[in-house]
């Protein structure tokens, strides 16, 4: 009895062990001439860092051979070897080493992809997945092991740092990497990205629909100062490397300041190139560049008839009177369809029904399609007949007494947002049945001539506005109407403030300046330097803060506009601004619990204020200590509206570009969604922080403790540390321990990742208060990875805070949580 129990304990154990076979990794990073992979199969780098398997990006019966990485949690693919031909059957498929090739038969056992070497090899052959992300395939022989194959030289849709963008000079052909057709499907699309073969030494991206178009180019490269001569040099995450000779010319790159951190440089499926690092303790990728920074610089980005809106959550829509040629496609980012019309034009049948006519429906605000074509007429009636009578026309535009057509399929159509000053009308044809009734026709041609005299009396007032702001521009200090701004003369607050003598503090934007007025009024006057950027950060303020009346927000009493001269004037606050005391200890007495308590609870009646009382909601967007203002008796004003967004109470988001300061944004500022309030609420729970501890919180808070500060207060919190140790030294343990500890909740809870577990600022107020009870908060999981990447943020941040406001994408940075 016991021998059979034997037999069958190791007649068991074979069984299982062959049912396993084919679901375990081979072990090793090697397929040698006997050896295959099939089902679960992979081969693994030395080192980890790469896999070679098969793998499922969507569909349910398409499979693929893939490369992904080892070390990151989250399956990231970056190179596919059957692109166009997935196998339904990964079990019944394999790859192996056939007729001197790697080759993949699929379940039918027929080949679907190779290496497609021509050569007569002698010698075994065996394929090595390196460390660096290369599969090679190489002969073995008694003196070296020739590498015959790479797929360093067939890339899919990734650049890995090590590989080579190549251009070979013999044949003017580059390698090129080419995005997936949608986040499903890993065949190629129709963006690329390239080294120029026409030899100017510059990156380029294309679309390579019917007529392939350049729509991006980093510029030639400067090997003297080793950049690309289009790219600023704030955009540099990379270090890259050209080399070149006879027989070719190609780019490598390596991540600067470390090699550690897993990166990768890939082609979207929306024709933006991504600039990735994985960031292993929040598990997630980061975006830290990405060009071209628009979505709607991409070429054809939402195919024939679609339409490009940046203000857009989903950037692609159809032109009215359109739809999606395949919904489907639409739905997996796939735009490359584009549209189609909803109903045949009338004389694409060869027939007028009930007399009706195509007609054309006027498109406000739009960046023209490409490829016009000017044709000589008279009038604006005159180029509307022309393409109504040309079947072949699909669209007209009259500007400035000229005439544009466009036949056929209308590509690169956008929609420009409201404050553009370039946007033009397009006229787009349509079927009369698009259109309503005759009646309705007549009513629409009322309503065109109501609406006509109703602009007309609109322009008379604005006239009549702009020569009495005019005219009382030229006086000092009269007020404009009782308790509204005061529109100053650049005379006379160079006079108050003694030709600026007295500086007090300056910005990105420009200086303040100390000043008195005739009646002894003491002012702040902050001078704009930059007009390019000045201007904005004068009109945003003054639209703002201009309207504003709150105890907890920084009165603006008035501004000079004379030529190109912009000034602001404000309330003069006699203790400066928050951060003067909070961070430095000469000349300044340091702030006492109770006046901390009293800061951050007027800082956020200040910021509810804005958000939820005012008519239009106003996002901050720079909320630091430097930007709060301290009265004569400590109490906090809310300042510098420069960055300020208006938000209508009818929206709860906005996309705009990035804004703000290192240290204070929020996660989702960098991730490329619409921004709401709590990017604000966020910028204070990092200031409730420094309020507590005195010190900036990427400090070191002690010798002891060298955490990101909000990390170990997180931490610290819910251990249940004496809150005390917190505290700024400075004030010595005095303070009321409840006050301290409900402050860091408060904070936390402020600074998730979540922005729907964020408090709004109504609530942080009572909160603070004591009127809502504040109770333990999750850790964050982007404060817990800072301090293990803080050179790699700081990197990051660095480079986009140099970025001009234009240059800036809503799509720069993702922290994914």
């Amino acid at each position: 009895m016991h021998i059979m129990n034997n037999s069958w304990f190791a007649l068991s154990l074979l069984l299982i062990c062959f049912s396993l076979q084919s679901y375990v990794s081979l072990g090793a990073d090697t397929i040698s001439a006997s050896q295959t992979i099939s089902g679960d199969q992979t081969i693994v780098s030395a080192g980890g860092d790469f896999v070679l398997g098969f793998f499922k990006p969507g569909k349910p019966s398409n499979y693929y051979l893939g490369m992904w990485y080892g070390k990151v949690s989250e399956q990231t693919v970056v190179w596919v070897a059957n692109r166009e031909n997935p196998i339904s059957d990964k079990y019944s498929s394999v790859l192996r080493i056939s007729d001197g090739n790697l080759v993949l038969f699929n379940e039918s056992k027929v080949p679907i992809w190779s290496t497609n070497l021509n050569s007569a090899i002698t010698n075994p052959l065996e394929a090595v997945l390196l460390d660096k992300g290369n599969l090679i395939l190489r002969e073995l022989s008694s003196s070296s092991s020739k590498s015959l194959w790479e797929s360093f030289d067939h890339p899919s849709h990734t650049w890995i740092p090590g590989m080579r963008m190549r251009l070979d000079k013999r044949t003017n052909i580059s390698q090129r990497l080419i995005s997936w057709k949608n986040i499903e499907d890993p065949a190629p699309g129709l963006f690329s990205f390239e080294l120029d073969p026409n030899g100017s030494n510059a990156l380029i991206m294309l679309w390579n629909g019917s007529q392939p178009h350049t729509y991006w180019s980093s510029g030639p490269w400067n090997e003297n100062e080793k950049l690309f001569e289009d790219i600023p040099r704030a955009d540099y995450i990379y270090e890259f490397s050209y080399h070149t000779n006879e027989n070719e010319s190609y780019f490598t790159y390596s991540v600067k300041n470390t090699s550690s951190i897993i990166s990768q440089s890939s082609m979207d499926v929306l024709g933006q190139g991504k600039q990735m690092n994985w960031l292993e303790p929040t598990k997630s990728w980061i975006l830290i560049g990405v060009q071209p920074h628009k979505n709607c610089e991409v070429y054809a980005l939402c195919g024939v008839f679609g339409r490009c809106t940046e203000e857009s959550l989903s950037f692609c829509d159809c032109l009215q009177g359109f739809q999606p040629s395949s919904e489907h496609d639409w739905n997996l980012q796939d735009y490359s369809g584009g549209c189609a019309r909803k109903t045949q034009l009338q004389c694409q049948n060869n027939s007028v029904a009930n007399g009706e006519k195509d007609t054309f429906l006027a498109n406000l605000n739009m960046a023209f399609p490409k490829n016009p074509q000017s044709v000589p007429v008279e009038s604006g009636v005159e180029c509307e007949t022309t393409c109504l009578n040309n079947c072949s026309c699909t669209a007209y535009a009259y500007e400035d007494s000229q005439c544009s057509i466009w036949f056929g399929d209308l590509l690169g159509v956008q929609q420009l947002g409201q404050g553009a000053s370039d946007g033009k009308t397009l006229y787009i044809k349509l079927s009369a049945s698009e259109f309503s009734s005759p009646e309705s026709e007549r009513v629409t041609v009322i309503g065109v001539v109501l609406g006509s005299v109703a602009f007309a009396v609109l322009l008379g007032l604005f006239v009549f506005v702009y020569l009495r702001r005019r005219e009382n521009t030229m006086k000092t200090t009269k007020a404009l109407e009782k308790g509204s701004l005061t529109a100053f003369a650049y005379k006379d607050l160079k006079k108050a403030t003694k030709n600026f003598s007295e500086k007090l503090g300056g910005g990105g934007f420009g200086s303040v300046f100390k000043g008195v007025l005739p009646n002894s009024s003491v002012i702040a006057v902050k001078k704009l330097e930059s007009l390019s950027q000045g201007e904005k950060e004068f009109r945003t303020e003054v639209s703002t803060v201009g309207t504003i009346q709150h105890i907890n927000v920084v009165r603006l009493l008035g501004f000079c506009c004379e030529g190109n001269k912009r000034l602001l004037v404000y309330d003069y606050m006699t203790n400066g601004s928050l951060n003067l005391h909070l961070f430095h200890t000469k000349g300044s007495n340091v702030l006492d619990w109770k006046t901390r308590c009293r800061i951050a609870l007027g800082s956020a009646r200040g910021l509810a204020y804005l958000h939820e009382k005012c008519r239009d909601r106003i996002m901050h967007c720079d909320i630091k200590p430097e930007n709060i203002l301290l009265d004569a008796e400590f109490f906090p004003k809310v300042a510098d509206f420069g960055l300020a967004k208006l938000v209508g109470r009818e929206f709860s988001r906005v996309l705009t570009t990035i804004r703000g300061t290192k240290g204070y944004l929020a996660p989702e500022w960098i991730s490329g969604v619409a921004i709401t309030t709590k990017a604000d609420v966020y910028s204070y729970g990092m200031m409730l922080f420094e309020l507590v501890s005195g010190k900036r919180n990427s400090e070191q808070f002690d010798s002891e403790n060298s955490k990101f500060f909000p990390t170990w207060v997180a931490t610290a919190i819910t251990e249940g540390v004496n809150v005390l140790k917190l505290l700024d030294s400075r004030l010595e343990g005095n303070a009321d321990r409840e006050e301290v500890l409900r402050i860091c909740r408060v904070a936390c809870w402020c600074i998730q990742d979540d922005e729907t577990q964020r408090p709004s600022m109504g609530q942080v107020v009572q909160m603070l208060e004591g009127v809502l009870e504040v109770t333990q908060s999750p850790i964050p999981r982007s404060i817990q990875a800072y301090s293990h990447y803080q050179d790699q943020v700081n990197f990051f941040t660095a480079s986009t805070s140099n970025r001009s406001p234009q240059s800036q994408n809503n799509n720069i940075l993702a922290t994914s949580s």
